[in-house]
């Protein structure tokens, strides 16, 4: 339940539908660690805090692998600091952990409305950054780019065990490209034509993923539900 709380928060706020402001900043004490939200292991022996300098907290931000309860820093999350953030406050940054504490993901916005998730395997106290593909990537046998005009995105994860999860992928996009939600099949669609011509068009998927090693791969894919109308 806390997982399903901390994703619906952080959606609310890409949305626009809570009383936040644009960022959430957070001045940090020089050795101030904050937990991130859930970001206590399982197993109460790591959590993840953010730390950064500065009157709002961005100069060397980093999500930091802490060991637990001594509450010590082991090592710097790779992915994560100041030149891909938007927020620097430990509220806005959602950590998901399997039951065994052996994998955690991140999720936190690098612009208002575009959120990260980014996955890691944590060995002996070392974490390793997993990779695989976006399901839009899946989908449309490319990566989204800037002629694409992504407005909003927001991924989630369901571990369905240690190396199994769920994903889901939300996007919406304003296109002049009339052939656009067309070449994504039942994975699009189009909410409205703009004044100006465009499109607006939302893509939604859902996925079961597995772990091997430090990448992951999609087993099954699937059409998700529409939530972006305008």
């Amino acid at each position: 339940m806390k997982c399903r709380q901390g994703l619906s928060a952080l959606l609310l706020l890409v949305l626009g539908a809570l009383p936040a402001r644009a960022t959430d900043n957070h001045r940090y004490g020089k050795n101030e660690y904050a937990i991130i939200r859930d970001g206590l292991s399982p197993n109460k022996q790591l959590s993840l805090a953010a730390h950064g300098e500065g009157e709002f907290g961005d100069g060397g931000f980093h999500v930091w692998l802490m060991a637990e309860p001594g509450h010590r820093r082991i090592v710097a999350l790779e992915g994560v600091g100041e030149d891909n953030i938007l927020d620097t406050g430990p509220g806005s940054y959602h950590a998901s952990w399997t039951a065994d504490s052996r994998r955690v993901a991140i999720s936190f916005r690098s612009s208002r409305h575009v959120v990260e998730l980014n996955l890691y395997s944590i060995e002996n106290r070392k974490p390793q950054r997993l990779t695989g593909p976006s399901l839009f990537r899946e989908v449309a046998g490319r990566d989204v780019g800037d002629d694409d005009d992504l407005r909003v995105s927001v991924p989630e994860i369901a571990w369905q065990g240690s190396d199994r999860f769920t994903l889901t992928e939300r996007r919406s996009f304003t296109t002049e490209d009339a052939g656009f939600a067309g070449r994504l099949g039942g994975y699009a669609k189009v909410w409205e034509k703009l004044d100006n011509g465009r499109l607006s068009v939302e893509f939604s998927a859902v996925a079961d993923c597995v772990i091997s090693g430090n990448n992951y791969r999609v087993t099954n894919i699937r059409v998700g539900t529409f939530e972006f109308k305008p």
